[in-house]
């Protein structure tokens, strides 16, 4: 069925390309004609504005079905119509349009040799997304759209196109998207789309993510872009892998785990309020009244932050703070006093015990929810910064090996199967010699990516070291694993990167060892296991997944 679908597409990307290519001619021809007629007067202009769009459009489509050199002409050539354009707004009655016609004139022997059965037309596999993320793209040049909404597609993206921002803001009446993605220039709604979202528009108020997309640098756009508070502003021909890797960093914090708090304090009604509060702005809470029960609900509830009163009979705030320091697991959790305490020089003396940071009481129901988000976000991001690698957001080595020995624990309770494997970039080192180190960040990020979608929920991955990573999954043979690692091999190589104009790809190979295989084996046996078959991959022609098989002699 997967298959199917991945043809399907396949497919359907190739029919579009094709068909644009079918249409340049008659475009070209178009475009010579009209340019052939102008007569450098004010009564030119609606054809010199008609040829600056569909030159823009062309600046942008062209590249992206691998015509780089038709792109890189139509550019000069809007810019070109963009000035004429300018003349005649500052009352000039003559200008001289023949530089422009003789250029569109040329525009067809910048195709060159180009057929399509060469590379430029190739298929493009994608990773699938679980879980559906809703993006609009508003982009009124319609072969572009359909190629772009079918790449997002592969990603598993929901896209709806719309020509124009006006048909996006009827829709806008009744839906919200997750995420718009924005052409600068769109003929439909005459002209600048910055300049539009900025004086006036529906979409706005929607409070949604949003990207601008173009064919060319332009600082003005750039400037209101930025004032709009657009998440990126992308150039033609658009890297799909990189603009993927956009929207998931900026969707991320939408999909992040509910922060967790915990309240300890003796005043039950103030406690539940806190509760409620807290809950209705998305938290998950637990509010103790107990202190003596502080141990046990930290085990059980696993808080991101913990909010606690100062003041209670039998046990201060100070005291439960420097319990909760005497266990490994807590010490770094955030610890928050909530009292009505006021005297400066207790507030200071309880933060020497334990505690992070004090909130007097009483606190708006607003201060409430804001103080607790940026002390959590902030306790969250330190975390990360410990436990997970700062490029691919995956598991740093040591936690990596930490999650193995977990699972493994729980493996040998179960007595289920758990595999480990150990993945390389094959050739990474040509990859940043012939590209540079940036680009083989971006490789890096997208294996990431590609693990995280790929792999289930309950699924470990870190980051290695390098351009080597690790995997761990529970209750999953080594035939299993096989299969899974194989996929994701041939995802990974089927993703196409591009760098000043040139595409190219890359591949990986990779080691499986399973823990049925290895009965006696810990953590660190079995990751070297993995890694034997990862070198044997290597050895074997690289591009390929090896099983370990334990020597039974």
């Amino acid at each position: 069925m997967l298959e199917n679908r991945e043809a399907i597409i396949a497919a359907q990307l190739m029919r579009i390309r094709i068909r644009y290519l079918e249409r340049l001619p008659l475009e070209l021809s178009e475009l010579s004609t009209i340019a052939s007629q102008l007569s450098g007067i004010e009564h030119d202009r609606p054809q010199i504005a008609d040829l600056h769009h569909r030159l823009h459009k062309l600046a942008g489509s062209g590249g992206t079905f691998g015509l780089d050199n038709l792109s890189n002409h139509a550019q000069q050539l809007e810019q070109s119509a963009k000035d004429l354009l300018a003349q005649l707004d500052q009352g000039v009655t003559s200008i001289d349009c023949r530089p422009l016609a003789a250029g569109i004139a040329v525009l067809p022997a910048t195709l060159g040799q180009f057929k399509l059965a060469e590379q430029h037309i190739d298929r493009l596999t994608m990773p699938i997304v679980h879980g559906p993320t809703n993006i609009w793209l508003i982009e009124d040049d319609t072969a572009l759209a359909e190629d772009l909404k079918i790449q997002l597609q592969q990603f598993g993206y929901t896209v709806r196109l719309f020509s124009g921002m006006s048909h996006a803001e009827s829709a806008a009446a009744t839906e919200r998207p997750d995420f718009i993605i924005l052409d600068v220039m769109l003929a439909n709604d005459g002209g600048n789309s910055t300049e539009t979202l900025s004086q006036q528009s529906s979409l706005r108020s929607l409070g949604c993510h949003f990207a601008f997309i173009s064919a060319h640098d332009d600082f003005p756009s750039r400037i209101r872009a930025a004032r709009l508070g657009a998440d990126g502003y992308l150039l033609k021909p658009l890297d799909v892998p990189y603009l993927v890797h956009l929207i998931e960093r900026i969707l991320a914090e939408q999909h992040t785990q509910a922060y967790r708090v915990m309240i300890v304090d003796d005043d039950i009604a103030l406690s539940e309020h806190f509760r409620l509060v807290l809950m209705s702005a998305g938290m998950e809470v637990l509010a103790i009244n107990q202190p003596k029960d502080i141990i046990a609900s930290l085990t059980a509830f696993r808080p991101d932050l913990i909010l606690m009163d100062m003041h209670m009979p039998d046990y201060s705030g100070p005291e439960l703070a420097a319990v909760v320091r005497q266990y490994d697991t807590w010490f770094s959790l955030p610890i928050v006093y909530l009292s009505a305490e006021t005297d400066l020089d207790k507030q200071i003396a309880a933060l020497g015990r334990g505690a992070d940071d004090f909130l007097t009481k009483p606190i708006t129901d607003a201060q409430l929810i804001a103080a607790v988000r940026v002390r959590v976000a902030r306790s969250r991001q330190l975390a990360d910064l410990m436990s997970k690698d700062s490029l691919t957001g995956l598991l740093k080595h040591a936690r990596i090996k930490e999650e193995l020995a977990i699972e493994l624990d729980r493996n040998r309770r179960s007595a289920k199967a758990l595999s480990v494997a150990m993945l390389d970039i094959d050739h990474f080192k040509l990859v940043n010699d012939n590209y540079g180190h940036p680009m083989g960040d971006r490789v890096i990020q997208a294996i990431a990516h590609v693990l995280r979608q790929r792999l289930r929920k309950s699924d470990s991955i870190g980051r290695y070291g390098g351009e080597e990573f690790a995997v761990v999954l529970p209750d999953c043979d080594a035939a299993t694993a096989q299969s899974i690692l194989e996929d994701i091999r041939e995802r990974f190589a089927a993703l196409s990167f591009l760098q000043d104009g040139k595409k190219f790809s890359c591949t990986l190979s990779a080691g499986i060892a399973c823990s049925t295989q290895y009965p006696q084996a810990d953590g660190n046996a079995l990751l070297s296991a993995a890694d034997e078959a990862l070198y044997a991959a290597k050895h074997g022609g690289r591009n390929q997944v090896q099983v370990a098989m334990a020597n039974k002699d």
